[in-house]
């Protein structure tokens, strides 16, 4: 696909009409960050408060304070506090999980006072889960391992709301089970993130033909599996959904920085809010690239993740309203 073919899927793209009101161009909930991470959700909150209306934004309590803190960076960036953060699910047109959320060894999990699975576990994808889980925010919250709490909070919030649009990213992603996968979601793995989730798969005859086959071959498989939709990150960006697959190459290496990914989560998540998913993956690989090789061409590889999200709307306007 060359530049004016990429550039007709971006004119399908939902462009704010001049009658709108707030609330009617996008609202998107992030769940994000940790004690360890603090930039990682910011910087998808960042880009995502320049394209839709509202940002409901939870994390932890220092990430919190940060955004409360700098509202003139934030202004359309609502922080919610996690025990309410199923209201906003409901009422938000996509979720985005995972930058900046920790992950935890198996064993962790396995010897979690919280590891026992409820009487009557949620079913996903057709079958009844014997996976660990949990019933409600309240207990999660006590959890003090903060990546046992992304394991328990991912897996009780993608089974309790598969009907919403869903960006699943890092963290959560790292600790998400295939068969938790909402139908429809958006997945953005790197390679190694790629290569745990189809060790995780638990039917064997699909997990020996991903296996034994090559990259772009495995994960139109798996997303053909899961129905969803996967982006596969990289030098080149490998992106399938249902029988539509394409590669985008551009970059350079000045993205190998921290955050660069989490910048791309946030324009995909923001963009799926009143877009299909393919296009939203489609176009957030190449909004983002494009956004990078601009920088280059300014500052050479001397950028970073800020710069990135900062230069995305120009890039946006150049791509889309020329």
């Amino acid at each position: 696909m060359n530049d004016n073919e990429f550039k007709k899927v971006l004119k399908k793209l939902y462009l704010p009409p001049p009658d709108s009101h707030k609330g009617q161009n996008g609202r998107l909930l992030i769940i994000g960050g940790s004690h360890l991470f603090h930039a990682a959700s910011l910087w998808a909150l960042k880009v995502a408060s320049r394209i839709v209306d509202l940002v409901h934004y939870s994390s932890v309590k220092e990430n919190n304070e940060i955004v409360m803190r700098v509202k003139s960076e934030f202004r359309n960036g609502i922080v919610v506090q996690r025990k309410n953060i199923e209201e906003y699910i409901e009422e938000d047109d996509c979720i985005l999980i995972g930058p900046g959320m920790v992950r935890a060894e198996k064993s962790k999990i396995n010897n979690s006072a919280f590891a026992a699975p409820p009487a009557k576990p949620m079913a996903t994808h057709g079958k009844a889960s014997t996976d660990k889980q949990m019933t409600n925010i309240k207990d999660i919250e006590k959890i003090k391992n903060e990546g046992t709490e992304t394991y328990f909070l991912t897996n009780y919030l993608l089974r309790k709301y598969p009907h919403k649009k869903w960006v699943i990213d890092a963290g959560a992603l790292q600790m998400t089970e295939p068969e938790w996968i909402p139908e429809g979601a958006i997945l953005t793995p790197h390679t190694r993130e790629m290569e745990s989730l189809i060790i995780k798969i638990k039917n064997e005859k699909i997990k020996k033909e991903i296996e034994k086959s090559k990259t772009k071959e495995q994960i139109t498989i798996f997303a053909r599996e899961y129905n969803c939709t996967v982006l596969l990150k990289g030098r080149t960006d490998y992106i399938v959904s249902g029988n539509k697959a394409i590669e985008i190459t551009g970059g350079n290496a000045g993205m190998t920085k921290g955050g660069t990914g989490d910048v791309l989560a946030g324009l995909v998540a923001a963009l799926f809010c009143k877009n299909e998913a393919y296009s939203c993956a489609v176009a957030g690989s190449y909004i983002n690239k494009k956004a990078g090789d601009w920088l280059f061409k300014k500052t050479g590889y001397w950028f970073n993740a800020s710069d990135l999200a900062d230069q995305i709307p120009q890039t946006m306007k150049r791509l889309l309203l020329s």
